[in-house]
């Protein structure tokens, strides 16, 4: 039986602001229960909601030395979906509203979380084989496991993966304050190790010292190598790129299930989506006071409104994009001057634009089993989960070739009959209107070409099932 820790700052059901709380909290289901025994381990932050926090059964505390200062470190433990999770406690560090605060108090919070997570398994008598540290919250895991943890004979032969979620997020303060806060010894402060570009980096102290890198897709494996996606750390990627492997994240085939769906008017599958989705379409046109007009091409937008995920590209060519036969509806929010543009926009065309600035889970739902098609022109997307919900949904994605998008969605293909979407090549907005016209083509003139482009979308299988078989490799490789 191989044991397995997850360490992580969020996991769904518990905590959230992105992908990664997705990964951490669906992955370990996964796993085959009788060849792996997979464990959680997170923050206790007091903005975990209430139901959860009274399930939470207390199993000890301790007091721990994180450089020159002495922290109350308490352990709580919970089962959830045959998965077992601990939270450790400390509400200097984890209070707020918000997992995540001013970068500052951040790099003190996840250094004594990181040393915190060590010191509490041989407490909870939990030996895993390997730790799976997720981003650079837990980069000084691996760095202290190969620090004064050795001394310990427990945590010796306990191997490390560092996964990488996005790579521009990489936990950088200056390497004085570092030193002090985390207790590191200078030896670790060198250009080989922890430091880069005269700051600590704790992103970086965990690509060198973790046994393996993993990052969400084979493209963005690829892609961080150059300097255009490195972050800076091109080099270091490179350097250790024999340890690198790309493994796209999957799906909870559960909860975004159009048959199922509870948060959809109307559930259909692959074989009923001809005379049902178009339903979702119509109720949902009214919902939002479009005009109602089965007809109109619909094109969903549900994501944070910043420049990686290619607003600007939108922004340039929106007034082309609106055309009369053309329905754009966008959730999310994000950078002001987006928010304005669809809102400038929702109030300029009130039968073409709908612009829902906000995030609403129910809303997210309803646009994927709606809308014909789907729009991804990112920057970079390490990998992506909007595209996966709209291939589940049958709704066409239209993406820029990058990362996760190009390893999961096939362009179209009229010749051979092959694809599950459209894409384009170019960081370039009348590249993205030609691909969106194109689409829109095929969607009018096409329709049955179409349907197939929808039917092999629906047929896809981006289940976790897929990357836990990956991760198994790896993991009996290590």
């Amino acid at each position: 039986m191989k044991k397995v820790l997850f360490v992580a700052s969020e996991s769904v059901p518990f905590i959230k602001t992105g992908g990664l709380a997705d990964v951490v909290g669906s992955l370990p289901k996964y796993f085959d229960k009788k060849e792996f025994d997979v464990r959680v381990m997170i923050p206790k932050y007091t903005s975990i909601p209430e139901e959860y926090k009274e399930k939470m059964e207390y199993v000890t505390n301790f007091y721990l030395e994180l450089a020159w200062r002495k922290q109350y470190v308490g352990i709580f433990k919970m089962e959830y979906q045959g998965i077992t999770y601990y939270f450790l406690d400390n509400e200097y560090y984890f209070s707020g509203d918000k997992p995540y605060g001013e970068i500052f108090q951040d790099i003190e919070k996840f250094a004594f979380f990181d040393k915190a997570a060590l010191s509490s398994l041989p407490i909870i008598d939990f030996r895993p084989d390997i730790i799976h540290c997720h981003d650079w919250q837990t980069g000084l895991v691996p760095v202290y496991l190969k620090d004064s943890f050795q001394q310990n004979e427990f945590f010796r032969g306990i191997k490390t993966i560092m996964t990488i979620h996005n790579l521009k997020f990489q936990g950088i303060w200056d390497k004085k304050t570092v030193m002090d806060t985390a207790g590191l010894d200078a030896y670790y402060f060198t250009p080989d190790k922890l430091e880069a570009y005269g700051d600590a980096n704790y992103l970086k102290g965990g690509l060198v010292y973790a046994d393996q890198i993993t990052t969400v897709s084979e493209t963005y494996a690829e892609e961080i190598k150059t300097p255009f996606y490195g972050e800076k750390l091109d080099g270091l990627i490179n350097a250790r790129s024999g340890c690198l492997t790309g493994i796209v994240n999957g799906l909870d085939y559960d909860e975004y299930n159009p048959s199922t769906d509870p948060l959809i008017e109307f559930n259909y599958d692959a074989r009923t989506f001809r005379k049902e989705k178009v339903k979702n379409k119509k109720a949902l046109q009214k919902e939002l006071g479009l005009a109602q007009d089965e007809k109109k091409f619909m094109i969903g937008v549900v994501s944070r409104l910043t420049d990686q995920k290619g607003f600007d590209l939108i922004d340039y060519v929106i007034e082309e994009i609106c055309s009369e036969d053309t329905q754009l509806v966008v959730l999310g929010t994000g950078e002001e001057k987006y928010e304005h543009l669809f809102r400038h926009f929702a109030w300029k065309y009130p039968e073409r634009v709908s612009a829902s600035i906000y995030y609403s889970n129910e809303r997210s739902h309803k646009i994927y089993a709606a809308c014909d098609a789907f729009l991804m022109p990112s920057l970079f997307e390490p990998c992506g989960l909007s595209q996966l919900m709209s291939l589940r949904y049958g709704t066409v994605p239209i993406v820029r070739e990058t990362g996760g998008l190009k390893d999961t969605v096939e362009p179209y293909n009229e010749y051979e009959n092959k694809g599950t979407g459209f894409s384009f090549a170019n960081y370039n907005a009348h590249e993205m209107l030609n691909t969106i016209r194109y689409a829109k083509y095929v969607y009018y003139e096409k329709k049955r070409d179409w349907n197939k482009i929808i039917d092999r979308g629906m047929a896809m299988d981006f289940s976790w099932n897929n990357s836990a078989r990956k991760y198994v490799e790896l993991y009996n490789r290590i």
